[in-house]
Formats: structure tokens, sequence, C-alpha cells
């Protein structure tokens, strides 16, 4: 009897020692997950049996999932962000004291800041440009504000318009936009408007002034006849206006000239010798005129142009009147016609007239542009046709070259691409 009570105190022994050894294997196994889930490496995962193996995969899973979407989440930002960086307009996100969080190539670009090295910078340190100062000042602004950007020079002009956006607790969000080209094209725009308008308006007065003189006074028939022929000088002026006018806007709306099309080199040339001829007779002292001079290549004399036969003559016949009506009476005016080094096709139209100063040069094919406004008046021009020329060589995929010095006459250079003409020699 008395070995029963013994072994049953070596199996309470036992039992209790069994139960220590799983406790502390399981103490053990969860040192293991704890550490595990410190870390978060999925690599590593503790391979357990029992619950604590159930746990350990649920959280492997769980843990999978999170980086999943972490790595999702930041492949979006990446995304997000790349699109902004190409984007067209400035981004800049500011934070409640206005110090830079971060903003795209674009901005920085504009405004003249760092997209690195400006980060956490005030951007009131940065620009102190005094109409951006007023108006991050504004608590609530309504419109967007216009300011110089980065390398704004007087001759090249650079506008930024700003617009500043509040979000979050305190931050702001500025998106900047060049406006550079909208703001020339809108002055373009008035300045197009008002000089139509002036150089209307200046012969319908002068007109309106002869009409009253003939009503109202006696006149004699060689009086009546005089201001006659002043008020179809007038009238000629603005139907020559309009014409411009109306060429250039045939020529901005339309399709570019087809290849299929073709002109004469030869035709060409002879119409505008002819044209230059009159015209210099009808402005020549007796039978003093210009010395006009046509010569081509004798390899091009077959040539044809590709292209609107109507808008190479207005093209050439342009830069010869300007020639002979810009050059004294007794000068040269000189047309050659030869090919270019790279298979183009190069008319020149070289004068001996006064010649242009170098800082007009650049703004010659703007309309209405004069060098001399009374002068450009006196010789009957509109102030259209250079740019009606830029225009033509334009839709034929050719250029205007100009060169020109004061008092060593001017020279103007059509440039035909190769693929804008061919020889019809056999």
């Amino acid at each position: 009897m008395g070995d029963k009570p013994q072994s049953m105190v070596y199996a309470l022994v036992g039992a209790l020692l069994a139960a220590l050894v799983w406790m502390l294997l399981d103490v053990w196994r969860g040192y293991r997950v704890r550490a595990w889930l410190r870390h978060g490496d999925l690599a590593m995962v503790p391979h357990l049996a029992g619950w604590w193996g159930v746990l350990t995969e649920r959280a492997r899973k769980l843990l999978r999932e999170r980086e999943r979407s972490i790595d999702a989440s930041e492949q979006r930002l990446k995304d997000f962000l790349s699109a902004i960086q190409t984007s067209p307009n400035g981004v800049v996100m500011l934070d409640a004291q206005a110090q830079i969080e971060w903003c795209n190539q674009t901005a920085a670009a504009q405004l003249g800041i760092h997209a690195e090295r400006d980060v956490m910078q005030r951007i009131g340190n940065l620009m102190r440009d005094p109409v951006f100062t007023a108006y991050m000042a504004l608590e609530q602004p309504s419109e967007p504000v216009v300011i110089e950007g980065r390398g704004h020079r007087v001759d090249r002009p650079v506008r930024i318009s700003v617009q500043r956006h509040r979000y979050g607790e305190g931050k702001q969000l500025l998106l900047t936009r060049d406006v550079t080209v909208v703001e020339q094209a809108e002055a373009m725009r008035r300045d197009f408007v008002a000089n139509v308008s002036h150089e209307i308006r200046t012969p319908l007065t002068v007109l309106s002034g002869f009409v009253e003189t003939i009503q109202t006074l006696p006149l004699s028939e060689e009086e009546k006849t005089h201001y006659l022929s002043l008020m179809a000088t007038q009238a000629h002026r603005m139907q020559g206006l309009v014409e411009d006018l109306l060429t250039l806007s045939r020529l901005e709306g339309s399709p570019v000239p087809s290849m299929r099309q073709s002109f004469p080199l030869s035709r060409l040339m002879a119409s505008c010798e002819q044209e230059a001829k009159g015209l210099s007779a009808s402005l020549g002292q007796g039978d003093v005129s210009h010395h006009i001079q046509f010569v081509v290549n004798p390899l091009l004399t077959d040539a044809v142009l590709m292209g609107e036969g109507r808008e190479l003559q207005s093209a050439l016949s342009n830069l010869v009147s300007n020639a002979v009506r810009y050059t004294p009476t007794g000068g040269d005016v000189h047309v050659s016609v030869d090919q270019g080094i790279d298979g183009s096709l190069l008319i020149e139209v070289r004068d001996s007239g006064a010649g242009i100063a170098a800082e007009h040069l650049p703004r010659l094919t703007e309309r209405f542009y004069r060098v001399d406004r009374s002068r450009s008046r006196e010789s009957g021009g509109t102030g259209l046709g250079l740019a009606i020329v830029k225009h033509v060589m334009q839709r034929h995929g050719g250029s205007l070259h100009i060169a020109s010095e004061v008092g060593q006459g001017s020279c103007f250079k059509l440039v035909f691409p190769a693929s804008r003409w061919m020889s019809t020699h056999a």
C-alpha cells in the first residue's frame, strides 16, 4: 500500500515537469514569434507547430497583404509624382508656415528655385518679387497673379501665372503656368486691331475731308480732278490693305499647298520682272528708273516649284516691289535664282537702298511693323507684305532670311527645300 502513494507522487511530479517543459517550450515559441513580429521580415518566418503555427501563418498573410498594399501605394505615389514632373505646369506644395515641402522641375525652372536644395525653405525668402509677396499676403485670392519668371529680360520676357489654393490644415498649393506666349498673342491681337483701325481711319479721314471740300466749296474742274485723284489714291490704299488682310486670313486658314500643284519658275520670274519694271517706270523721274536685273542659274531655267502659284507669286512680288519702292531712282535691284549645296532652291532679292538697322530685322515680318511709318505710307506699303511672305514660305516648308546694313542695301532670300522643287529637264 505504501508504494501506491509514492507512485502517485512520481506521476504528479512527472506531470508537473511535463507541464513545465511544455510551458517553457510554449514561451520559447512565443518569444520567437514576438522576435519575428518585431523585425517583420517575411523571409524569416518561424516554422512552429500548434496554435503558434496557426497564429504565425495568419500574421504572415496579414504582413504580406500589408507589404503589397504599401508597395502598391508607393508605386501609385511614384506614378503620380512622375506625372506631375512631366506636366508643363508647375506645382509647389507648401506647409502651414509657407515652407516648400515639394515642387516639380517645371515650377523650379519657372520660379528660379531648387527642387531639392530649397525644400523646407520659406517661399517668401526665395521669391522677392513684390507682386508675388503681395499676392501671398492675401487671405483668399480669387484670381491668379502674373509675375516675371526666371530669365526675364526686356527683349525676351518670361511671364508666369501663379495661382494659390489652400488645403489640409493650413497647407497651400501653388500652380504655375508660363503665359508668355498667351500674353504676347494677346498683345499682338490688340496691336493688330489698333493698327487696322488706324490704317483704315487715316484714309477714311482724308476721303471724308475731300468729299466735304468738293461738296461745300466752288471748285474749278481742274481742282475737282486733282481732289478726285487724291481720293482715288486713298481708296486704292484702303483696297490694298483689305486685300492683304484677306490674303493673310486665307493663308492662315487654308490647308498646306499640295505637292501635286506646280508652278514654273520661269513664269514666276517673268511675271515679277515685268511688274518690277512697270513699278519702277511709274516711280521714276523722266527717263531715270532703277537698274533691274533678273538672273537664273542656267541649270534651273526649267525648274518648277511644288506649291500654290498664287501664293508663290504673292511672296516674290512683295519682295521685288519692296526693293523697287525703297531703292532710290537709279539704284540697283538684283533678283537671282540658284541652288543651295543641300539641294534647296534659293531666290535672292538684293537692292542698293538705304538699308535697315540691325535692331529692326527681327521684327520686320510682324504685321504692320514699319521701320519708318511716314516713309512706308509714302511708298504705298500696307505693312503686311513681309508677314505674307513669311506665311507663304512656312506653308511651303521654306524660310525667309533677311540681311541688311544701313547704307549698304538689303538682301531678302527665299529658301525652298529640295522636296519643294524639281527640274523638268529630261
